[in-house]
Protein backbone atom coordinates (compact mmCIF):
# COMPACT_ATOMS: atom_id res chain seq x y z
CA UNK A 1 0.00 0.00 0.00
CA UNK A 2 1.40 3.33 -1.00
CA UNK A 3 1.87 5.98 1.64
CA UNK A 4 -0.21 9.18 1.37
CA UNK A 5 1.64 11.79 -0.58
CA UNK A 6 1.75 15.32 0.77
CA UNK A 7 -0.61 17.72 -1.05
CA UNK A 8 0.86 20.50 -3.14
CA UNK A 9 -0.31 23.09 -5.68
CA UNK A 10 1.11 20.93 -8.47
CA UNK A 11 -1.22 17.99 -7.79
CA UNK A 12 -4.37 19.44 -9.48
CA UNK A 13 -2.41 20.33 -12.61
CA UNK A 14 -0.89 16.83 -12.71
CA UNK A 15 -4.42 15.38 -12.49
CA UNK A 16 -5.57 17.56 -15.40
CA UNK A 17 -2.60 16.39 -17.46
CA UNK A 18 -3.58 12.79 -16.71
CA UNK A 19 -7.19 13.44 -17.80
CA UNK A 20 -5.98 15.02 -21.05
CA UNK A 21 -3.73 12.07 -21.76
CA UNK A 22 -6.70 9.75 -21.18
CA UNK A 23 -8.76 11.66 -23.75
CA UNK A 24 -10.98 13.65 -21.38
CA UNK A 25 -11.28 17.10 -22.96
CA UNK A 26 -14.59 18.29 -21.42
CA UNK A 27 -15.07 18.64 -17.68
CA UNK A 28 -18.82 19.53 -17.71
CA UNK A 29 -21.40 18.62 -20.34
CA UNK A 30 -23.79 21.11 -21.89
CA UNK A 31 -26.82 19.28 -20.43
CA UNK A 32 -27.22 17.75 -16.94
CA UNK A 33 -27.33 13.97 -16.74
CA UNK A 34 -29.50 12.12 -14.24
CA UNK A 35 -27.38 9.12 -13.19
CA UNK A 36 -30.21 7.68 -11.11
CA UNK A 37 -32.60 7.75 -14.07
CA UNK A 38 -30.06 6.11 -16.40
CA UNK A 39 -29.65 3.21 -13.97
CA UNK A 40 -33.39 2.41 -14.06
CA UNK A 41 -34.42 -0.28 -16.54
CA UNK A 42 -36.78 0.77 -19.32
CA UNK A 43 -40.45 0.33 -18.53
CA UNK A 44 -40.88 -2.05 -21.49
CA UNK A 45 -38.20 -4.41 -20.20
CA UNK A 46 -39.88 -4.51 -16.81
CA UNK A 47 -43.27 -5.11 -18.41
CA UNK A 48 -41.91 -8.18 -20.21
CA UNK A 49 -41.37 -9.91 -16.87
CA UNK A 50 -44.16 -8.83 -14.58
CA UNK A 51 -43.80 -9.72 -10.95
CA UNK A 52 -46.54 -11.69 -9.25
CA UNK A 53 -47.07 -8.93 -6.71
CA UNK A 54 -47.63 -6.47 -9.56
CA UNK A 55 -50.11 -8.79 -11.28
CA UNK A 56 -52.08 -9.22 -8.06
CA UNK A 57 -51.47 -6.12 -5.98
CA UNK A 58 -52.51 -6.27 -2.35
CA UNK A 59 -54.23 -3.06 -1.20
CA UNK A 60 -52.64 -1.36 1.81
CA UNK A 61 -54.45 -1.43 5.15
CA UNK A 62 -57.30 1.06 5.54
CA UNK A 63 -55.28 2.98 8.14
CA UNK A 64 -52.55 3.63 5.56
CA UNK A 65 -54.80 4.59 2.66
CA UNK A 66 -55.00 8.29 1.80
CA UNK A 67 -58.28 9.92 2.69
CA UNK A 68 -60.36 11.12 -0.27
CA UNK A 69 -60.24 14.86 -0.93
CA UNK A 70 -62.77 16.77 1.10
CA UNK A 71 -65.61 18.11 -1.03
CA UNK A 72 -66.68 21.72 -0.55
CA UNK A 73 -69.63 22.12 1.72
CA UNK A 74 -72.83 22.60 -0.28
CA UNK A 75 -74.72 25.87 0.16
CA UNK A 76 -77.51 25.69 2.69
CA UNK A 77 -79.94 27.39 0.33
CA UNK A 78 -79.30 27.80 -3.38
CA UNK A 79 -82.90 28.61 -4.36
CA UNK A 80 -83.17 31.87 -6.36
CA UNK A 81 -86.75 32.27 -5.16
CA UNK A 82 -85.55 32.25 -1.55
CA UNK A 83 -82.94 34.84 -2.53
CA UNK A 84 -85.66 37.05 -4.01
CA UNK A 85 -87.72 36.84 -0.85
CA UNK A 86 -84.73 37.65 1.33
CA UNK A 87 -83.61 40.57 -0.85
CA UNK A 88 -87.11 42.03 -0.98
CA UNK A 89 -87.19 42.31 2.81
CA UNK A 90 -84.24 44.73 2.85
CA UNK A 91 -85.49 48.30 3.10
CA UNK A 92 -82.05 49.91 3.15
CA UNK A 93 -78.65 49.22 1.60
CA UNK A 94 -77.27 48.48 5.04
CA UNK A 95 -79.96 45.85 5.60
CA UNK A 96 -79.30 44.38 2.15
CA UNK A 97 -75.58 44.12 2.87
CA UNK A 98 -76.30 42.38 6.16
CA UNK A 99 -78.65 39.97 4.39
CA UNK A 100 -75.86 39.06 1.95
CA UNK A 101 -73.42 38.49 4.80
CA UNK A 102 -75.83 36.01 6.33
CA UNK A 103 -76.83 34.43 3.03
CA UNK A 104 -75.52 30.89 2.39
CA UNK A 105 -77.11 30.25 -0.99
CA UNK A 106 -74.07 31.03 -3.16
CA UNK A 107 -71.13 28.63 -3.18
CA UNK A 108 -68.73 31.48 -3.98
CA UNK A 109 -69.03 32.62 -0.37
CA UNK A 110 -67.35 29.41 0.82
CA UNK A 111 -63.98 30.29 -0.72
CA UNK A 112 -64.03 34.09 -0.81
CA UNK A 113 -62.15 36.08 1.80
CA UNK A 114 -65.00 38.50 2.38
CA UNK A 115 -68.10 40.08 0.91
CA UNK A 116 -67.50 42.84 -1.65
CA UNK A 117 -70.76 44.78 -1.49
CA UNK A 118 -70.23 48.24 -2.99
CA UNK A 119 -68.25 51.46 -2.96
CA UNK A 120 -69.02 55.09 -3.66
CA UNK A 121 -72.01 57.34 -3.06
CA UNK A 122 -75.36 55.52 -2.61
CA UNK A 123 -77.18 58.73 -3.59
CA UNK A 124 -75.31 59.10 -6.88
CA UNK A 125 -77.08 59.49 -10.22
CA UNK A 126 -74.66 57.06 -11.89
CA UNK A 127 -74.24 53.41 -10.92
CA UNK A 128 -71.34 51.35 -12.30
CA UNK A 129 -71.83 47.58 -12.37
CA UNK A 130 -69.04 45.12 -13.06
CA UNK A 131 -68.75 41.35 -13.18
CA UNK A 132 -67.21 40.04 -9.94
CA UNK A 133 -64.48 40.89 -7.44
CA UNK A 134 -60.88 39.98 -8.22
CA UNK A 135 -57.99 39.25 -5.88
CA UNK A 136 -57.41 42.84 -4.75
CA UNK A 137 -61.12 43.43 -4.28
CA UNK A 138 -61.45 40.21 -2.28
CA UNK A 139 -58.68 41.34 0.06
CA UNK A 140 -59.86 44.93 0.52
CA UNK A 141 -63.61 44.35 0.44
CA UNK A 142 -64.27 47.04 -2.19
CA UNK A 143 -65.03 46.72 -5.92
CA UNK A 144 -62.57 47.90 -8.56
CA UNK A 145 -59.49 48.62 -6.47
CA UNK A 146 -56.88 46.71 -8.52
CA UNK A 147 -55.25 47.77 -11.80
CA UNK A 148 -58.57 47.74 -13.64
CA UNK A 149 -60.10 49.80 -10.84
CA UNK A 150 -57.36 52.38 -11.15
CA UNK A 151 -58.07 52.65 -14.86
CA UNK A 152 -61.79 52.95 -14.12
CA UNK A 153 -61.05 55.86 -11.79
CA UNK A 154 -59.15 57.62 -14.57
CA UNK A 155 -61.95 56.92 -17.05
CA UNK A 156 -64.52 58.44 -14.70
CA UNK A 157 -62.27 61.41 -13.96
CA UNK A 158 -62.08 62.14 -17.70
CA UNK A 159 -65.79 63.04 -17.66
CA UNK A 160 -65.78 64.76 -14.27
CA UNK A 161 -66.81 61.82 -12.07
CA UNK A 162 -65.19 60.00 -9.16
CA UNK A 163 -66.10 57.58 -6.37
CA UNK A 164 -67.88 60.37 -4.52
CA UNK A 165 -70.25 60.91 -7.46
CA UNK A 166 -70.88 57.30 -8.57
CA UNK A 167 -71.96 54.07 -6.89
CA UNK A 168 -70.04 50.90 -7.80
CA UNK A 169 -71.20 47.27 -7.46
CA UNK A 170 -70.85 43.85 -9.13
CA UNK A 171 -73.22 41.18 -10.43
CA UNK A 172 -71.89 38.81 -7.73
CA UNK A 173 -70.38 40.07 -4.46
CA UNK A 174 -67.90 37.24 -3.87
CA UNK A 175 -64.73 36.44 -5.79
CA UNK A 176 -64.93 33.34 -8.02
CA UNK A 177 -61.92 31.01 -7.59
CA UNK A 178 -59.12 31.95 -9.97
CA UNK A 179 -61.08 35.01 -11.13
CA UNK A 180 -63.15 32.83 -13.42
CA UNK A 181 -66.47 33.99 -14.86
CA UNK A 182 -69.38 33.31 -12.47
CA UNK A 183 -71.55 30.36 -13.46
CA UNK A 184 -75.22 30.84 -14.43
CA UNK A 185 -76.27 29.25 -11.12
CA UNK A 186 -74.08 31.63 -9.12
CA UNK A 187 -75.44 34.62 -11.03
CA UNK A 188 -79.03 33.43 -10.58
CA UNK A 189 -78.70 33.25 -6.80
CA UNK A 190 -77.05 36.69 -6.55
CA UNK A 191 -79.12 38.56 -9.14
CA UNK A 192 -82.09 39.28 -6.82
CA UNK A 193 -79.73 41.08 -4.46
CA UNK A 194 -78.31 43.16 -7.32
CA UNK A 195 -81.80 44.07 -8.52
CA UNK A 196 -82.72 45.16 -4.99
CA UNK A 197 -79.47 47.11 -4.74
CA UNK A 198 -80.33 48.98 -7.94
CA UNK A 199 -83.86 49.68 -6.68
CA UNK A 200 -82.57 51.08 -3.39
CA UNK A 201 -79.95 53.30 -5.04
CA UNK A 202 -82.42 54.36 -7.77
CA UNK A 203 -79.78 55.79 -10.14
CA UNK A 204 -80.66 57.79 -13.22
CA UNK A 205 -77.96 56.07 -15.29
CA UNK A 206 -76.22 52.70 -15.17
CA UNK A 207 -72.90 51.84 -16.78
CA UNK A 208 -72.22 48.11 -17.16
CA UNK A 209 -68.57 47.24 -17.72
CA UNK A 210 -67.69 44.01 -19.49
CA UNK A 211 -69.72 41.31 -21.21
CA UNK A 212 -70.89 39.31 -18.15
CA UNK A 213 -72.41 42.35 -16.44
CA UNK A 214 -74.19 43.52 -19.60
CA UNK A 215 -75.42 40.05 -20.54
CA UNK A 216 -76.68 39.46 -17.01
CA UNK A 217 -78.59 42.70 -16.63
CA UNK A 218 -79.96 42.78 -20.18
CA UNK A 219 -80.65 39.01 -20.22
CA UNK A 220 -78.92 38.47 -23.54
CA UNK A 221 -76.06 36.49 -25.07
CA UNK A 222 -75.12 39.25 -27.50
CA UNK A 223 -71.39 40.00 -27.59
CA UNK A 224 -70.18 43.12 -25.80
CA UNK A 225 -68.72 44.35 -29.10
CA UNK A 226 -72.28 44.71 -30.37
CA UNK A 227 -73.86 45.81 -27.09
CA UNK A 228 -71.45 48.58 -26.15
CA UNK A 229 -72.34 52.13 -26.97
CA UNK A 230 -76.06 51.34 -27.29
CA UNK A 231 -78.41 52.84 -24.73
CA UNK A 232 -80.71 50.31 -23.08
CA UNK A 233 -83.62 50.74 -20.69
CA UNK A 234 -83.68 48.59 -17.55
CA UNK A 235 -87.03 48.01 -15.84
CA UNK A 236 -86.41 46.88 -12.26
CA UNK A 237 -89.05 46.93 -9.51
CA UNK A 238 -90.98 49.70 -11.21
CA UNK A 239 -87.81 51.70 -11.78
CA UNK A 240 -86.85 52.69 -15.34
CA UNK A 241 -83.14 53.38 -15.78
CA UNK A 242 -81.13 54.24 -18.87
CA UNK A 243 -78.14 51.90 -19.12
CA UNK A 244 -75.02 52.03 -21.26
CA UNK A 245 -72.84 48.91 -21.77
CA UNK A 246 -69.14 49.53 -22.25
CA UNK A 247 -65.85 47.62 -22.25
CA UNK A 248 -64.24 46.37 -19.07
CA UNK A 249 -61.10 48.21 -17.88
CA UNK A 250 -59.28 44.86 -17.60
CA UNK A 251 -59.92 44.30 -21.31
CA UNK A 252 -58.69 47.81 -22.09
CA UNK A 253 -55.45 47.10 -20.23
CA UNK A 254 -54.89 44.16 -22.58
CA UNK A 255 -56.15 45.99 -25.68
CA UNK A 256 -55.21 49.69 -25.27
CA UNK A 257 -56.33 50.47 -28.83
CA UNK A 258 -59.94 49.83 -27.77
CA UNK A 259 -59.89 52.71 -25.27
CA UNK A 260 -61.26 55.00 -27.96
CA UNK A 261 -64.49 52.97 -27.97
CA UNK A 262 -64.86 53.22 -24.21
CA UNK A 263 -64.17 56.96 -24.47
CA UNK A 264 -67.09 57.33 -26.87
CA UNK A 265 -69.35 55.52 -24.41
CA UNK A 266 -68.25 57.79 -21.57
CA UNK A 267 -68.85 60.89 -23.68
CA UNK A 268 -72.36 59.62 -24.42
CA UNK A 269 -72.94 59.25 -20.67
CA UNK A 270 -71.63 62.75 -20.02
CA UNK A 271 -73.91 64.21 -22.70
CA UNK A 272 -76.93 62.37 -21.27
CA UNK A 273 -76.11 63.63 -17.77
CA UNK A 274 -75.77 67.21 -19.00
CA UNK A 275 -79.05 66.96 -20.89
CA UNK A 276 -80.75 65.61 -17.75
CA UNK A 277 -79.41 68.49 -15.66
CA UNK A 278 -80.46 71.06 -18.25
CA UNK A 279 -84.02 69.78 -18.39
CA UNK A 280 -84.49 70.08 -14.64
Amino acid sequence: MMANRPSSDANPFALLDWYRAAGVDLAVGELPQDRFKSSIKPAKAQADKPDAAVRNPVPPPASMQAAPPEAPTAPLNADPEAARELAAKAQTLEALEESLRNYDGCALKLRATQLVFADGNPEADVMVIGEAPGRDEDLQGKPFVGRSGQLLDRMLAAIGLDRNTVYIANTVPWRPPGNRTPTPAEIATCLPFLHRQIALVAPKFIITVGAPAAQTLFDTKTAISRLRGQWQVLEIAGLSVRAMPTLHPAFLLRQPAQKQLAWRDLLALRQAMDAENTSQ
